[in-house]
């Protein structure tokens, strides 16, 4: 589901820059993405 999310922000991020559509709000919403990735990957899932 997290990388649905991803792809699909980078895709918007894409066309933003190219088309100049949604501005700040598309870079906002990669940069969030972006985090929640990181500590995704930081965290992962741990087996006990």
């Amino acid at each position: 589901m997290l990388w649905t999310i991803l792809v699909i922000l980078l895709v918007l991020w894409l066309i933003g820059l190219v088309a100049h559509i949604g501005g700040g709000l598309i870079h906002l919403l990669l940069v969030v993405a972006l985090i929640v990735f990181v500590i995704n990957l930081l965290t992962g899932r741990r087996t006990v």
